[in-house]
């Protein structure tokens, strides 16, 4: 069993940035992939970006060059760095692990909004 539990969400003005953690607990070792999803009111989720144990990170091409993933394996903690932010990213973010047995864990979102 993985535990995800993320943070970081809030209330931040067009062009301004935010940094969510997702804090991993439980069977880590385990642990495949870590990424980061969003669903925005009355729209499906889509995926933001994530990041393997081997360190390969990918992007969706909304979040190509504004937003970062990055992890800290001491604190068993994945990071995605938000720049340049949008009124089309507000939305409730949620952490995704997917292990090598292929079992997937969901953190309980966080809330982005971004508005003036």
């Amino acid at each position: 069993q993985v535990y995800l539990v993320e943070s970081g969400g809030g209330l931040v003005q067009p062009g301004g940035s935010l940094r969510l953690s997702c804090a991993a607990s439980g069977s880590i070792f385990g642990i495949n992939a870590t990424g980061w999803y969003r669903q925005a009111p009355g729209k499906e989720g889509e995926f933001v970006a994530a990041v393997t144990r081997g360190g390969i990170r990918t992007y969706a091409d909304s979040a190509k060059d504004r937003f970062t993933i990055s992890r800290d394996n001491a604190k068993n903690t994945v990071y995605l760095q938000m720049n340049s932010l949008k009124p089309e990213d507000t939305a409730v973010y949620y952490c995704n692990a997917v292990t090598l047995a292929k079992d997937d864990y969901w953190g309980q979102g966080t809330q982005v909004t971004v508005s003036s």
